[in-house]
């Protein structure tokens, strides 16, 4: 009698490098059926940004199946109740996924269980969506780290799993039909589709990477934050979909130790992680409660949005997001405080609109990381205030990423271009600022 066959459901682990869920059914010498379910409800509700990602990382993740002689089976609809079809399809009693920690994953793979069970399909989660997965670095009597720093130490002290290599063969049934991959994904969803999004899939990712570890990774710690250097991995995107492990970058990045900087970077994200496998309503309400007198700022909102607050720094980075679907991280922050430090509106809009827009929009990273600058977070200096104006001078000193994403002020000269408003006359066709940044 023939082995019956192992589902690979793949959520946000778009690879076949390090892909443990997939590596456990490949050596099994079982048939393996991989399978992506487009979930129409999630679709909906997705970035434009991310669905475009997504509709290059798919048809990549096929191909390279093929390679091996499997397939991506693609599917339409509720995922739980895709996955079982599937299986009754197919006579699979077993189902691999990787383990995610947001809430709207732990109640799909909760569903799975529940529903596998009753029909006797055994369902398995493996790690691969972060370093250290969530409960393998925890304090002496909690659940999770609240604080970066011993948390980091702790993350250094785990030891780290293999890195598994791609199978080398796939078996599939045959007889089986794998679906389309669906063609403009990005009609639907939300947000604008920026112009210059980055595109998806494994083998672009890996490209990426190569070439950061290559070169650019040696000098992250003196230029990472500069603003107009744009000398940041541009990774963020591939880890969240993951079309990289970020296991397999960590252990290369370990062993060159002038990227230390950006490995601590990559604790980060799983910092935050494990704060969201904890904390699950992240995305919705207070880390931790503040008395903060939040205001109802529509028209300064809606001006940030649009990159028109008259702050130039706060503007080049709305822009750079609205173009770009993606952020420089130091903007990010600066961004942020603008809006929750100086209008004072709510960390949850600020949040929304970046899940909205961003190609990298994770859960845990976007929520966990503006609650800390809003102080909600996992922040220990909650009231930590920012000199907008001092940033731009630090991080942008000569004014050339202001320039390059604000038009209004591309023919301003050097520190000119951090304050606009001063000029005299007036700069044509760019606003006074909402607040005063002196």
């Amino acid at each position: 009698m023939p082995e019956r066959p192992t589902i690979v459901l793949f959520t946000r682990d778009l690879r076949i490098c390090d892909h443990p869920a997939l590596a456990a059914a490949a050596r099994s010498g079982r048939p393996v059926v991989p399978l992506f379910v487009l979930d129409r409800a999630v679709r909906r509700r997705s970035a434009r940004n991310r669905l475009s990602y997504l509709g290059d990382a798919l048809p990549a993740l096929r191909e390279g199946l093929r390679r091996l002689g499997g397939d991506l089976v693609v599917r339409f609809g509720d995922t739980v109740d895709e996955t079982l079809r599937l299986a009754a399809e197919t006579g699979a009693d077993r189902v691999n996924l990787s383990a995610d920690v947001s809430a709207f994953a732990a109640r799909r793979a909760a569903r799975l269980r529940e529903a596998a069970e009753a029909q006797r399909i055994r369902v398995r989660e493996f790690p691969g969506v972060t370093v250290v997965p969530p409960g393998e670095a925890v304090p002496a009597g909690g659940d999770h780290y609240k604080v970066f720093t011993p948390y980091w130490r702790a993350w250094e002290g785990v030891r780290w799993r293999t890195p598994e290599p791609a199978p080398k063969r796939l078996e599939v049934p045959s007889g089986l039909d794998p679906g389309a991959v669906p063609q403009r994904l990005a009609d639907s969803g939300t947000g604008p589709l920026s112009p210059h999004r980055q595109r998806g899939g494994e083998v672009e990712a890996r490209r990426r990477m190569d070439a950061w570890l290559g070169a650019a990774c040696a000098d992250y710690e003196h230029a990472g934050d500069d603003l107009a250097a744009d000398a940041t991995s541009r990774l963020s995107a591939d880890l969240r979909f993951g079309c990289l492990s970020p296991l397999e970058l960590a252990a290369a990045a370990r062993e060159r130790t002038a990227c230390a900087p950006f490995v601590r970077q990559l604790a980060w994200r799983d910092f935050h992680h494990q704060v969201c496998a904890a904390f699950p309503d992240l995305p919705r309400r207070d880390y931790r409660r503040r008395d903060i007198a939040w205001r109802a700022d529509e028209s300064g909102l809606a001006a940030w949005r649009e990159g028109r607050t008259g702050v130039p720094i706060v503007d080049a980075g709305m822009r750079q997001l609205l173009d770009e679907g993606f952020m420089h991280n130091r903007a990010r922050l600066i961004t942020a405080a603008f809006l929750t430090k100086r209008l004072r509106v709510h960390w949850k809009r600020g949040g929304d609109h970046f899940h909205a827009v961003l190609s990298d929009g994770d859960i845990a990273d976007n929520y966990g990381n503006w609650q800390w600058v809003a102080g909600t977070g996992n922040d220990t200096r909650p009231n930590r205030s920012f000199n907008l104006l001092r940033q731009s001078r630090r991080f942008d000193p000569d004014g050339a990423y202001i320039r390059r994403y604000v038009p209004e002020l591309a023919a301003a000269a050097g520190p000119d271009a951090h304050t606009p408003w001063r000029a005299d006359p007036p700069v044509p066709g760019y606003p006074p600022p909402l607040l005063d940044e002196d």
